[in-house]
């Protein structure tokens, strides 16, 4: 037997044990589990499925009480022209947009040199300090909202984006994970900037934020989300409607033309699409950041 065979011999019982591991069946537990999850991934996407198909019906249709049905007998957009045609509900997206983005754009800067700060550098009252970050975990942001309201009359930002935004910044939570995802970061990296002349916001820049990438991108998300559905603050300081947020315009102005079903239901899918879009783009950035923050 030449040496091709015996190689060949030898390596044929291996061969069906790695067909074996590649093609092995999940567990009963993996398949409950999945059925599990996708069946609240459907319960979870029918009322959107709703709200969409509402959009496009009559306004006749959509306010019947009776005989309920998920597809439109007679396809309509009527919803999306009259939104068009009354041109507030863009105006609200506008000033949803902007806030949200000095919202994120504040809290990425204020909470990762926070982070960086208590991650790396020791201070007099260092645990103090970073105690009373995380005791603001369990303070309500309604029991802020007369405070901020005084203070922000008194700056004279009321009906202001800065007043809409400021008060958002504050986000203990996002301190938090931050920090814990750069403890995580080993310091050699910093030692070797640090060897090359590299100054700490230079090591920030330069060495942390690039490998942190996904938590960044996740905690900037998860922020504009939340600044975008925000009511209650958008509420109290933007009395003119001009300055609305979309879910302020959405409850307290379009409210004032009546009920309609079909309307309503199209101007909350335009409101919920942007937020769809940015979840879909960095989907994969939100689910990494999410994994990062368990990192040893």
């Amino acid at each position: 037997m030449t040496a091709a065979q015996a190689t060949s011999v030898a390596a044929t019982p291996t061969e069906p044990r790695t067909i074996r591991r590649r093609f092995r069946r999940p567990s009963v537990g993996a398949v409950i589990v999945y059925v599990a999850a996708t069946l609240l991934a459907v319960f979870w996407l029918l009322p959107l499925l709703w709200a969409l198909s509402t959009s496009f019906k009559t306004e006749t249709e959509a306010s019947l009480g009776q005989d309920i049905h998920w597809w439109p007998e007679t396809w309509s957009v009527e919803g999306y022209k009259v939104l068009f045609e009354r041109g507030d509900h863009f105006t609200w997206m506008l000033n949803s947009t902007i806030v949200s983005v000095i919202v994120t754009v504040l809290t990425l800067v204020l909470c990762v040199t926070a982070a960086y700060g208590f991650s790396r550098f020791d201070f007099p009252a260092k645990n103090v300090l970073f105690g009373a970050i995380i005791a603001g975990l369990m303070v309500p942001g309604q029991a802020l909202i007369i405070p901020l309201f005084d203070l922000v009359n008194a700056l004279h930002m009321g009906g202001t984006y800065w007043g809409l935004a400021l008060p958002q910044v504050v986000a203990p939570v996002m301190v938090f994970i931050l920090k814990r995802f750069f403890d995580a970061i080993p310091k050699d990296y910093e030692e070797a900037a640090k060897l090359d002349g590299a100054g700490h916001f230079r090591v920030l820049w330069n060495v942390i934020l690039p490998m942190s990438g996904p938590i960044i991108a996740a905690v900037a998300i998860f922020t504009f989300i939340g600044s975008w559905n925000n009511y209650l603050w958008p509420l109290l300081v933007a009395s003119d409607p001009s300055m609305m947020t979309l879910p302020v315009g959405l409850q307290v102005v379009a409210g004032g033309y009546g009920l309609f079903y079909a309307q309503n239901m199209a101007a909350a899918v335009l409101g919920a699409a942007p937020l769809l879009i940015v979840f879909l783009i960095f989907q994969k950035r939100i689910v990494e950041g999410v994994a990062g923050v368990g990192l040893k």
